[in-house]
């Protein structure tokens, strides 16, 4: 766990930041004390069954025919 003072993650958010972006928790002290245990927040909606559901919806629209209308036509029918 690295310590950093208060002062230094008013002064410098960034480098608080990066420690927990890379998995570090991180102990905010005033005065030696502690004040504060910071860590990264868990990723949501990064599951399997999330995953696996994007890719179904994916391979659906592979399995379609393609358009015959060129999308040249779309993109000049959304600019009127």
């Amino acid at each position: 766990m690295k310590t950093v003072t208060l002062r230094s993650l008013v002064r410098e958010p960034l480098k608080v930041k990066r420690m927990t972006r890379a998995g570090l928790p991180v102990q905010v002290t005033d005065n030696g004390q502690p004040l504060w245990v910071i860590q990264a927040a868990p990723a949501h909606d990064d599951t399997p069954r999330r995953r696996s559901e994007i890719e179904a919806e994916l391979a659906e629209v592979l399995r379609e025919p393609p358009s015959g209308l060129p999308l040249s036509r779309i993109v000049l029918a959304s600019r009127r």
